[in-house]
């Protein structure tokens, strides 16, 4: 698990949002820790603030888990390693195959994949092959149909139905042999 610390009297900077994306890139479980907490001048809306700006220049990572820490006064710091554990346990979540392809063709019935030239994409079965990153493979009839849009949506799904916060999943497609 990647602890990302960044000074919040700073606030995020360009080489702050590379290293992460790095990270991110890397398939990586993570938790950002916003150090000098301490010092940033607070109201009831300081850390909703902070949530959105990171969620706006993090917005290839929408599963961050940030917690906001002083280590010269030790404010929350205790709560860093169990946020970590929390990343990795997420990261090494197994699914079944069952409770996976009922999860999406309930996401597929919910809202039809768009068609393309007259052919509609078809999921056939989905299973997870590894975990840390969860990596899922999606055996469609046509890897072409598969729009990059449609392809978030069922990652928002996946995400809404099991807590993966803190750590990338990889959904791959790939067509279904004749012999499969």
């Amino acid at each position: 698990v990647c602890l990302l610390v960044v000074d919040s009297a700073e606030g995020l900077t360009e080489q702050d949002v590379k290293i992460i994306g790095y990270v991110h890139e890397q398939g990586k479980p993570s938790v950002i820790v916003m150090n000098k907490w301490d010092l940033i001048e607070k109201d009831t809306h300081t850390i909703n603030k902070f949530n959105d700006e990171l969620n706006e220049a993090l917005k290839f990572m929408d599963y961050l888990m940030p917690i906001y820490v002083s280590a010269k006064t030790g404010l929350r710091t205790e709560k860093i390693l169990t946020l970590a554990q929390t990343a990795l346990e997420n990261a090494n979540r197994r699914i079944s195959t069952g409770q996976l392809n009922d999860l999406v063709f309930d996401a597929v019935r919910a809202s039809e994949p768009p068609s393309v030239n007259g052919k509609r994409l078809k999921i056939m079965y989905v299973t997870e092959v590894s975990t840390a990153p969860p990596t899922f493979v999606f055996f469609v009839n046509e890897t072409a149909l598969m729009h990059f849009s449609y392809k978030r949506y069922l990652e928002n799904r996946l995400r809404t139905a099991y807590d993966f916060q803190g750590t990338p999943i990889k959904l791959i497609v790939r067509e279904k042999e004749e012999d499969e």
